[in-house]
């Protein structure tokens, strides 16, 4: 068994944002927003993938989006590589999610709060060990939280996770192993097959359930981020030996 990396973009909107994503995709923002607790009952996934060709999903930069039947909405962004201004751009979309909800004469009372989950294949907060990091607004010297908990950060730091699969002692674990190794896999492992919607994402994941045109799209974009992350390199490099 052979499957394809979630972390791409393309993967990712295909694992967690398709039409058939509904259950994985709660199981998901559970482990990863609310440690596991079953606080997301339902939720409704904007613009899902039905089938066909993804062209490049980074036009909009988020790949997938939700609204939960609390009325929240969550947007998720799968990030490889640390581009400029990157921290910015997720404040900016986070902004423009909340923002755009109000037509034309509405109240602000029709404001719903916003989540933000980011995952992210590099280090953003060095000076945390902590995997993952959720950021609501707070008075600065008494800790305390604003009156209304509107705006959401999560960020989700994957080199950060190193547990091996006899560590696995939780579904947040389980989700984060399934991010970082799946493409790893040669079978799939009891130890994260045991939760249902991590079985139903890894069907979706395996090669041979892809669509030729899918194939494509994954190879392309690896082959993208390989190329991109081998420039980076190459400039490391090259500003070292030029002093």
């Amino acid at each position: 068994m052979r499957f394809i990396s979630p972390t791409t973009d393309f993967a990712f909107k295909r694992i967690f944002g398709s039409t058939e994503s509904r259950e994985i995709l709660i199981s998901f923002l559970n482990s990863l927003i609310y440690a596991g607790k079953k606080e997301i009952e339902d939720l409704e996934i904007l613009d899902p993938y039905s089938g066909g060709r993804v062209v490049y999903l980074k036009d909009s930069f988020l790949d997938v989006k939700a609204v939960l039947s609390n009325k929240k909405t969550v947007i998720i962004e799968m990030q490889l590589v640390n581009l400029g201004a990157f921290e910015k751009r997720v404040l900016y979309n986070l902004a423009k999610t909340y923002v755009n909800q109000l037509q034309t004469g509405a109240g602000y009372k029709n404001l719903q709060p916003v989540i933000a989950l980011t995952i992210t294949n590099f280090q953003m907060f060095d000076e945390s060990e902590t995997i993952i990091n959720h950021f609501v607004f707070q008075e600065t010297q008494e800790k305390y939280e604003y009156k209304y908990r509107e705006l959401e950060m999560v960020f989700v730091e994957l080199p950060k996770f190193n547990k091996s699969l006899e560590e696995l002692t939780n579904i947040t674990d389980k989700w984060l192993y399934f991010l970082k190794n799946t493409s790893d896999l040669e079978f799939v492992p009891v130890s994260i097959s045991d939760v249902s919607e991590i079985r139903q994402a890894l069907n979706i994941a395996e090669r041979a359930n892809l669509q030729p045109e899918e194939l494509d799209e994954v190879q392309n974009r690896e082959l993208f981020i390989e190329s991109y992350e081998g420039a980076i390199v190459r400039a490391k490099e090259e500003a070292l030996t030029e002093g």
